[in-house]
């Protein structure tokens, strides 16, 4: 290239600098493009690895036969893969790191408040917020966990909604009375004060506080599927406007909701507190040598 044509190419460069730097000003201010200073680095929370093993788990959403409830089947899960989870809930110091960048809203706390207790008052679209902050903070990838995900990781401290009774189709009602009987007992504590993390020790893997008074939002949409006699399923229907929390019992809730309290169950009892934690997703490195040795 001739010392000519250096000159006409630089030249061109920075007229169209110029014109992209202000072809981005533009679009910022008509609010197509989104400007977003990254989020503060931050220490990534600690985390619990379970080892892939063979367990079985009640399917989530309501199903029925004949036009009648019963309980959701059996899912038996062979080889499920290695899962990385927060070892306990995410506290309020955490989400208030998130609330400080602009990136979450304040929790709805209405108990007593403290650095070292979990967050509560948190919608499902509040624990997205977090995790994509999380994500960005830590530069790893933070996701709620899905219903088998999470009874993958409670282990031995997972609760079967089963009624393990069949419905009256003359009475109906009776089961419905049950099933509410049943998380009453499981969530007695009605409006219990959180305790400081760790505080409901951790089970066999563990995972600290999954049998707490703060029940935990997962990915998973409230279904419902409807069976014929012999039990094939005539139709499935996802409502993603509710999502499924687990915790002493399993409970379906409006995605807005904040606080059980007000409001927003969408069947049986109602959730003590609603807070949250999130699984980590390995990079490809990871995940290849987790699938290979079960561990980290």
């Amino acid at each position: 290239m001739t010392a000519q044509h250096v000159r006409l190419v630089t030249g061109l460069l920075v007229p169209a600098s110029l014109l992209l730097g202000l072809a981005g000003l533009v679009l910022m201010q008509l609010g197509i493009v989104e400007f977003r200073a990254p989020a503060r680095a931050v220490t990534a929370p600690a985390t619990t690895i379970v080892a892939s093993r063979p367990f079985t788990y009640r399917a989530s959403g309501d199903y029925l036969r004949n036009g009648h409830p019963e309980d959701a089947p059996l899912v038996e899960v062979a080889a499920p893969q290695p899962l990385e989870i927060m070892t306990f809930e995410v506290g309020t110091a955490d989400y208030g790191r998130c609330v400080a960048d602009g990136a979450c809203r304040p929790a709805e706390t209405r108990l007593q408040d403290g650095a070292d207790l979990p967050v509560t008052g948190i919608s499902f679209h509040d624990a997205n917020d977090y995790a994509a902050w999380l994500s960005r903070a830590t530069n790893s990838t933070w996701r709620l966990p899905t219903i088998e995900e999470w009874l993958f990781a409670a282990g031995s401290q997972a609760v079967d909604p089963a009624l393990d009774s069949p419905t009256d189709a003359g009475n109906p009602a009776e089961r419905w009375l049950a099933q509410y009987e049943k998380e009453m007992v499981l969530g007695d504590d009605a409006f219990a004060t959180p305790e400081p993390l760790g505080s409901f020790g951790a089970n066999e893997f563990g995972i600290s506080d999954m049998t707490g008074p703060v029940w935990e939002w997962t990915s998973t949409c409230a279904t419902r599927t409807v069976l014929d006699t012999e039990g094939n399923v005539l139709s499935h229907i996802d409502s993603c406007g509710v999502r499924h929390l687990e915790g002493r019992h399993r409970a379906a809730m409006n995605f807005f909701v904040r606080d059980a309290r007000g409001g927003g169950c969408a069947v049986g009892a109602p959730p003590d507190n609603i807070g949250f934690r999130l699984i980590r997703e390995p990079a490809w490195h990871e995940a290849l040598f987790r699938s290979a040795f079960g561990r980290r």
